[in-house]
């Protein structure tokens, strides 16, 4: 079959790899119909490259046709239309009672201290071949894939796999009270359906930062008043705009969905890519033990919350050596809440509005539909910003 797989810093190609089989009971084969490029996989293509291998296959964003199953899978059968959660959770165990099927205890990658195992994602999380590709082996399938009707395009389903219940569980981490104030930094595929999602669910008012013209212009048609980052001067002048909007207090509710490769740290940039050039286990280790991020868009969250209110972080971070405002988040009295997001938790809830009404503008959320082949340039693109890349859909 036809995979992505990664090569090295900004290297991933288009390969020829074996088609996978059933290892397990519990595994299922599904052909991929459509794989989304996530920002998410950008920190592979940049940062985390110390915690990849050459050869590893790229995605967890899929949904598809299942084509085999294991003996143990009866709620799956050949034929079925299913969504892939990005997370591969067993269901049954205490954690995924709990609805964390994140920090499911049957797949931790408990020899690098890590949660669940993820598709596609590093060898901190399993490094299981991922969903950027014709077929894909799903594990645990007695639980994770989630079926969906025939008929709509798969634009109407295919976001369950990670963007819609990652902006879901960035919302209701949020706490946005009643008519409050929810402000969201970034605009990337998850800031952008958060926005939405707050909206749907009765945010008085939603604000949202950033600095690329289209992303800007598509939250101001989805009713969001936008601040373009580029029109002022210092962090100072960002406070004042959001106090004025809010009553003079700061958003009741922030969402950080930015993460690590925010702009505005070129000290953390250049550490990141000195890891990333590194030999494999010396790069790990520096990441591991002193890693840092660009926390720009975290320390403008802390500044632009009100006191007593909340942040919610959707961005990935992964430095361990990170200087945190604590003595700030301590006198705001600041709650803060953060996570991948446990599809399964809130699948059942936002399954219902992937309706004809549409009322998350799932069916136009993509930018672009791209032949597979034509990966490697859309990770280009996508990390450039290039051509209003927003959001890209692979077909297989």
């Amino acid at each position: 079959m036809r995979a992505t797989v990664w090569h090295g810093k900004r290297d991933v190609r288009v390969e020829n790899v074996p088609d996978p089989t059933i290892q397990e009971d519990t595994d299922a084969i599904i052909r991929v119909t459509s794989s989304g490029l996530c920002g998410s996989d950008l920190h592979l293509y940049e940062v985390l490259t110390p915690f990849m291998t050459p050869g590893d296959i790229l995605g967890h964003e899929p949904m598809g046709v299942v084509q085999e199953v294991g003996t143990a899978v009866t709620n799956l059968k050949p034929g079925d239309r299913v969504v892939v959660p990005f997370q591969i959770a067993c269901g049954s165990c205490w954690m995924c009672r709990q609805g964390l099927p994140t920090q499911c205890e049957t797949t931790q990658v408990t020899e690098h201290g890590m949660g669940a195992r993820l598709f596609g994602y590093t060898k901190l999380y399993g490094a299981v071949p991922g969903a950027q590709a014709e077929y894909l082996r799903v594990p645990q399938a007695q639980y994770g894939p989630i079926k969906v009707p025939e008929g709509p395009a798969d634009d109407r389903f295919v976001y369950l796999s990670d963007v819609l219940p990652t902006a879901w569980q960035a919302v209701q981490y949020a706490a946005v009270p009643p008519d409050g104030t929810l402000l969201v930094l970034g605009l990337g595929p998850i800031g952008a359906m958060a926005c939405r999602v707050g909206r749907h669910l009765g945010a008085g008012k939603v604000i949202a930062l950033d600095l690329v013209p289209e992303r800007l212009d598509r939250a101001r048609r989805d009713g969001v008043t936008v601040l373009d980052l580029t029109a002022f001067d210092s962090p100072d002048d960002v406070e004042a705009a959001v106090r004025e909007l809010t009553g003079g207090r700061g958003a009741d509710s922030v969402i950080d969905a930015v993460g690590t490769e925010a702009h505005g740290s070129p000290v953390a940039r250049v550490a990141q890519s000195a890891a990333a050039l590194l030999p494999g286990s010396w790069g790990e280790k520096l990441t591991e033990i002193a890693g840092v991020d660009r926390l720009s868009a975290l320390h403008l969250a802390v500044r632009l919350v009100r006191r007593g209110g909340t942040i919610s972080i959707s961005g990935v971070y992964g430095g361990s050596a990170d200087p945190l405002p604590m003595l700030t988040l301590f006198d705001k009295q600041v709650q803060l809440r953060m996570g991948q997001a446990n599809v399964r938790r809130w699948s059942d809830d936002i399954l219902p509005l992937l309706t004809d009404e549409d009322p998350l503008g799932v069916d136009e959320f993509a930018t672009h539909h791209l032949p597979l082949d034509e990966a490697p340039d859309a990770y280009a693109m996508f990390q450039k910003k290039e051509d209003g890349a927003i959001k890209i859909l692979f077909r297989p």
